[in-house]
């Protein structure tokens, strides 16, 4: 019986991961592509190319494709925890306690894993589509990067790529959703918005929120012009975290998302001010347009 035989559960017009073993007994995360999928073939051998030849502690290990058919398959590391849009931000049904040093790991291990992309690796890579959804968990909580189906590799010499809008509403950079034109500071607006998701434990978009919170970056503004960011911070955490610290993450997080892409730093520089290992300047963080 072959693999897709084997997996006649798949809906035609879904992707689908599920769980299954490798002939060695290893645990593997099976994601499932239908010829009918929002996922095209092109994102699929984007994927491939992308993941196939790196490797870092936080990006999502590629073991083997399959191509049958109609039907194409990936075989990814298996990730006991979910992501981070089904555990930290899906409510307190995932039976995960994401204390404060652990939110901290995971936002110090999601810019490790981009700087990696975005400077270690040749030619470099853009994610494109960096959200909480696409950031999923081992059994020890460290992150790890997937979904590589929107991302872009960076030739030598050249400052961007001109290509069509893609990515999730809330975490798109205002000048790639407006021209199309996308760098590597369109990654780092996407983290500045899961940074603030992370500290907050609320996603960018609540709509049963009242209007003048609904929308998290306005809502980081609007505290920290009043100097109360820290009634950001999920409340869950019951007080039980460092404010200072919690404070410096949502600031970088603003830096992170200002509308002018050439104010925001690069995750290397971002991954040295989260860990501690440089000073974070709040004058860097300029007044919105």
């Amino acid at each position: 019986m072959t693999l897709v035989q084997r997996i006649k559960l798949v809906r035609e017009d879904l992707v689908v991961s599920i769980r299954g073993k490798l002939k060695n007994g290893q645990i593997a995360a099976i994601k499932v592509l239908s010829s009918h999928s929002s996922q095209g073939v092109r994102e699929f051998l984007t994927e491939i190319q992308v993941i196939s030849d790196i490797e870092h502690e936080n990006l999502v290990k590629l073991y083997g494709c399959c191509v049958e058919g109609n039907h194409r398959i990936l075989v990814y590391n298996y990730l006991e925890n979910n992501s981070l849009a089904r555990t930290l931000l899906g409510g307190s049904q995932s039976g995960i306690y994401f204390n404060w040093p652990t939110r901290v790991k995971i936002c110090i291990g999601v810019a490790r894993g981009l700087a990696y992309l975005h400077k270690e690796v040749r030619p470099h890579i853009i994610h494109r589509d960096i959200k909480a959804s696409n950031i999923l968990l081992d059994k020890d909580l460290t992150p790890k990067i997937s979904d590589f189906g929107l991302a872009k590799l960076i030739p030598p010499n050249v400052t961007h790529v001109s290509t069509r809008v893609a990515g999730t509403v809330g975490y798109l950079a205002p000048e790639y959703a407006i021209t199309g034109q996308v760098t590597r500071r369109a990654d780092i607006y996407s983290f500045g918005v899961l940074l603030i998701e992370i500290v907050s434990g609320r996603s960018n978009n609540n709509t049963r929120l009242p209007i003048d919170e609904q929308y998290i970056l306005e809502r980081t503004w609007q505290l920290y012009e009043r100097n109360e960011l820290v009634l950001l911070v999920d409340a869950s955490l019951n007080g039980d975290f460092d404010a200072e610290q919690a404070c410096k993450f949502l600031k970088i997080g603003l830096v992170c998302t200002q509308d002018s892409p050439m104010l925001r730093p690069s995750m290397s520089t971002v991954v040295e001010m989260l860990s501690g290992n440089k000073d974070f300047d709040e004058s860097t963080i300029t007044n919105r347009d």
